[in-house]
């Protein structure tokens, strides 16, 4: 007998585990379809999650109701912010984990969760009446129905594992590939290409010598990803820094011959904000470094990520490689470094609720879509999840704007702009990142979570707590201090004496203080919690120009507010270059601020089409 599900999840990556429970929770009967059972939450690559504009990503997906800050704060064994000195828009919370310690707990909140069905098994087929998907057909002939399907095969698609000349079709870290899949979305005419990306080798810590390299501590006292998390992570492991060297670049130098990129035998795009570092060497030949951390894998094993030396060259020239960096001299390789191809689709063809535009009810997600990392994956596996739900429900598609979230920004590039290369998530990408600040996630997304069901009532009820602690401390830092109070305090945090009373407010615009400061000399704020505080400081220091980035959005907004009918026909708009015709014809955007960061569609089109717009109207 078929079985029936509302939804069918393909892959138990990041993007399927973040799917699956949004639908579940969300109270649709989800079917779970992955490989191996074993690669649910699974962290191929880095042992890590957050870093720069990441962490981002991580505490949005937690203020919307989703779990992998949930899961990367019980699983934590060091914790750090990044870019501390950059300011705080692009304070960029990271995480060293266990990585099977993060696989047993996302695993058994899947598992506990009663709407949701886990199944190993492999997709071969995606079963479509008419337009509208129907279901699934696995390799060993069992039949799955559903109104909504969300593939998240990550780079499972024919994925093919390289170093050196030796390659094997195989999925990451020895997992089996998916075989078929590919063949079922080609026949459906959806438009595949090929990436490639890679990891570095896994080291035995008890062959380095960690004492010729620099420490890197964790940080107590920060916030963690998660709004819910009571008790912080303690950080119990340390990472650690050295460089490559001459010798190092030499020996590869030497042997480029023999890399698979520079072969031929790569044939996908890498990654070039991750490159490896063959590709780092060639690229940036006048640098005589670079830089490398070592990462623990967790706390049971003793396991090293090798953190910037990436690369798919001959084992014999990796062992050579890796043994010229200083610490390495002696360290044995437990895991070869490798790259890996896979298929994936053209992320121009999906709709910004990342349904596929012609396929109703097929959504995408995850590395499928031509991202990379993990945690770009988890925000389109949320966001599928809760737009599949949507549409059996028969209600519009939630979609973030560029203003809102950087999951906004991140769905907005992947289906507007062409990507030529995995993309990842960075803050240069955000055009207004002083309002998409860590500290403000909650903020700005809960109350949509709330709104759309995902929202418990325990999260809400703190959410409320803390903005009702935000106004208190808005309302007392209206207090004025004298003169005469404040002078001491002045010269010692090295700020020029004031010749009139100040409030509270006053004093932390100041450059050297902070509320802190404040709250240590005049214990105005003891009863608060830090994330309160925190939030309040940023907002008053950054006060003016919040105001103008807020100035900025509104005018944004209403290029996004002016929208394109849906079967528009660019090819009868006369004055508009036939490059625009084109790219505006197939992207279909929504709106003309959609339009404008089309590639290849000049201002000098958007203001034709606006105009043709406004005149319709």
């Amino acid at each position: 007998m078929d079985e029936i599900f509302d939804c069918i999840v393909i892959g138990g990556g990041h993007a399927g585990c973040e799917s699956a429970l949004a639908l579940a929770r969300l109270n649709k009967k989800t079917l779970l379809l992955t490989i191996s059972l074993d690669a649910i939450g699974f962290l191929p690559c880095n042992p890590s999650i957050g870093g720069t504009a990441k962490g981002h990503l991580v505490c949005e997906i937690d203020a919307l109701g989703g779990e992998m800050g949930v899961c990367a704060d019980k699983s934590a064994i060091q914790i750090r912010m990044l870019n501390r000195g950059k300011g705080p828009a692009v304070y960029s919370l990271r995480a060293q984990v266990d990585k099977q310690t993060y696989h047993n707990n996302m695993k058994r909140t899947l598992e506990e969760n009663t709407n949701i069905t886990i199944k190993q098994a492999e997709v071969d087929e995606i079963l479509c009446d008419g337009e509208k998907v129907c279901g699934v057909v696995t390799s060993q002939g069992e039949k799955y129905l559903a109104k909504s399907i969300i593939i998240c095969s990550g780079v499972y698609l024919k994925s093919k594992i390289i170093i050196g000349e030796y390659s094997k079709e195989s999925g990451p870290n020895g997992f089996l590939r998916s075989e078929k899949l590919s063949d079922s979305l080609k026949n459906l005419g959806i438009q595949l290409k090929r990436f490639k990306t890679g990891t570095p080798a896994r080291m035995n810590g008890r062959t380095i010598d960690f004492s010729k390299l620099v420490v890197q501590h964790g940080e107590d006292d920060i916030q963690t990803f998660s709004f819910m998390t009571e008790n912080p992570p303690q950080n119990v492991k340390d990472c650690y820094l050295t460089y490559t060297n001459e010798k190092t670049h030499e020996i590869i130098k030497n042997n480029l011959s023999r890399a698979p990129m520079y072969s031929g035998i790569i044939k996908g795009v890498g990654p070039r904000y991750c490159p490896s570092i063959e590709d780092k060497v060639v690229r940036f030949a006048d640098k005589s470094r670079h830089q490398i951390f070592l990462e623990p894998e967790g706390l049971y094993t003793n396991e090293v990520y090798v953190q910037g030396v990436s690369t798919s060259l001959p084992v014999d020239v990796q062992k050579q490689m890796y043994r010229s960096i200083e610490g390495l001299e002696n360290a044995q390789i437990m895991r070869d470094a490798y790259a890996i191809e896979y298929d994936l689709i053209e992320s121009t063809e999906l709709l910004p609720s990342l349904m596929h535009r012609k396929i109703k009810g097929l959504f995408f997600a995850g590395q499928i879509n031509g991202t990379s990392g993990y945690e770009e994956a988890a925000a389109q596996g949320l966001m599928a999840g809760i737009n599949a739900s949507r549409y059996m429900d028969n209600k519009s598609p939630l979609i973030l704007g560029r203003d809102q979230a950087y999951i906004g920004v991140l769905i907005d590039d992947l289906v507007t702009k062409e990507t030529n290369e995995p993309y990842r998530m960075m803050t240069s990408r955000a055009e207004y990142r002083l309002h998409l600040r860590q500290d403000n996630a909650d903020v700005r997304l809960t109350g949509i979570g709330r709104e759309i069901g995902l929202v418990s009532d325990k999260r809400w009820e703190k959410f409320q707590k803390k903005q009702q602690e935000i106004e208190k401390i808005y309302n007392i830092l209206n207090t004025k201090i004298k003169v005469e109070q404040l002078k001491d305090f002045y010269i010692q945090q090295n700020e020029s004496v004031p010749t009139t009373s100040q409030t509270l407010k006053m004093m932390i615009k100041r450059s050297n203080i902070d509320i802190f400061d404040v709250n240590q000399k005049f214990h105005f704020f003891d009863e608060f919690s830090k994330r309160a505080l925190e939030y309040v400081n940023t907002e008053v220091k950054f006060e003016g120009y919040l105001k103008q980035e807020e100035e900025d959005i509104q005018n944004f907004k209403k290029q996004e507010n002016m929208l394109i009918p849906k079967d528009f026909d660019y090819k009868k708009l006369k004055g508009l270059r036939i490059e625009a015709q084109q790219k505006l014809d197939k992207i279909r955007p929504l709106s003309i601020g959609q339009a404008s960061r089309i590639s290849g569609v000049s201002p000098a089109d958007v203001t034709i089409l606006m105009m043709y717009i406004k005149n319709t109207r």
